[in-house]
């Protein structure tokens, strides 16, 4: 019977800040819990206001920020804890450094062209960027890299959150990071 460290995973949730990543990461919790999957969920903003309050939105801050972010991930892998991370960052480099330190490791892409983000800003981010009062905003005033390679690509203007929560749960399952339910084994849907 494999360990825990053996059976945990990671999936990281990228996108522009207001492409519905934290819809997509609830709807995975619910998906995974139906199946008796009980992940903690990284979400960027609570970790910023509980853990690293004083952390700001530079260069030098944001890669400190996503350390420690892929460090917390890591720790609750590898202690039999699977984790949905939930945060733009908005560099290649920062999802990759998890990507190398979690073995079980699956990118989602929340993909959402930036006018649809602006116009949804439940946040006030993009105003606030464009104001000046908020430095660095990803996609306006920091570059945003999308991943290259996910394993998962979500279309965060069309796709219904639980549906693409579906798609996440499949991928999970198709490399193995999931035992396939009954019934799955042949890959049903067109992928995200």
């Amino acid at each position: 019977m494999p360990s825990d460290r053996e059976t945990a995973f990671a999936v990281w949730i990228t996108g522009l800040p207001a492409s519905g990543k934290s819809t997509v990461a609830r709807a995975l919790a619910a998906e995974l819990a139906g199946k008796g999957i009980r992940a903690a969920v990284l979400e960027s903003d609570a970790v910023r206001r509980e853990i690293a309050p004083n952390a700001g939105y530079g260069d030098a801050e944001r890669d400190a920020f996503y350390a420690t972010v892929s460090y917390l991930a890591g720790v609750l892998v590898s202690h039999g804890v699977p984790v949905i991370v939930d945060a733009t960052a908005n560099r290649r480099a920062y999802r990759d450094r998890a990507r190398k330190a979690i073995p079980r490791f699956l990118e989602v892409h929340v993909r959402c062209p930036p006018a649809v983000c602006q116009a949804r800003d439940p946040k006030g981010i993009y105003r606030r960027g464009a104001e000046g009062t908020a430095q660095n905003v990803p996609g306006v005033s920091a570059p945003y890299e999308p991943p290259l390679l996910p394993e998962v690509v979500v279309d965060g203007e069309r796709d219904d959150p639980a549906v693409a929560a579906r798609h996440i749960v499949s991928a999970l399952e198709k490399i193995g990071f999931l035992p396939r339910g009954p019934g799955d084994a042949t890959e049903t849907g067109d992928p995200l």
